[in-house]
């Protein structure tokens, strides 16, 4: 069954310790949390103090997305806070695979994710290693934007690539513009793993906004 990791930068952040627990509460898979620098994405959201603040507030997986430059500097303090997945972006770290088999080495799921407009192909010698692939499918830094179409193929690409190096149980991970009118193609291309925002936080209703995602 698809996962769904509704996005914590949509919630009321003046009581997000209670908006964590009633994602808990409505049958959230994963929780994501998106940590902006407001270099490598125009926009600054949080960091360790509030992910630790709200880390007793559930026992679901914290999927902590760094939007951030030079996130290896970084790594040990987002597992002290309670990472349970790290995902790094392609274009933010030079030196990927140190950084992912560090995370691995501490006991934490490594991610990377790619912009929109980075190929799949650059997964190419490292995707035999992770635990999850991102594929962003709107440009990072902001909430509400719409789903780039050619992220359905960037999908299959990555899909088929984990096949190949005998990853077949990666979490294929897509974040941006996905709501219950384009889910289903989502999923149909190879994603198990669906972040969702403003798609889960509408209208107050996030218990049937998850299942309306989820199909």
């Amino acid at each position: 069954m698809v996962k769904i990791a509704p996005s914590i930068l949509s919630a009321d952040f003046s009581k997000l310790g209670e908006e964590v627990i009633k994602l808990h509460d409505a049958g959230a898979d994963f929780i994501h949390i998106d940590v902006m620098d407001g270099e490598f994405v125009p926009n600054i959201s949080f960091g360790m103090p509030v992910i630790k603040a709200i880390r007793n507030k559930t026992d679901k997986v914290f999927d902590v997305h760094l939007m951030i430059n030079n996130p290896q500097r970084y790594i040990d303090d987002f597992i002290e806070a309670g990472a349970d997945i790290i995902t790094l972006h392609y274009e933010s770290e030079k030196h990927l695979d140190r950084a992912i088999q560090y995370i691995k080495s501490k006991g934490v799921k490594a991610a990377v994710a790619l912009n929109p407009a980075t190929p799949t192909v650059v997964l190419k010698n490292i995707i035999g290693s992770l635990d999850m692939v991102l594929i962003m499918s709107v440009n990072p830094g902001f909430g509400g934007q719409s789903f780039i179409p050619y992220s359905l193929d960037k999908i299959r690409e990555v899909k088929q690539m984990a096949i190949e190096a005998n990853n077949e149980d990666i979490l294929i991970q897509v974040d941006g513009g996905i709501d219950s009118n384009n889910v289903k193609d989502v999923v149909e291309a190879g994603a198990n793993v669906i972040v969702a925002g403003s798609a889960v936080f509408k209208n107050g209703n996030i218990e049937e906004n998850i299942k309306a995602l989820r199909g």
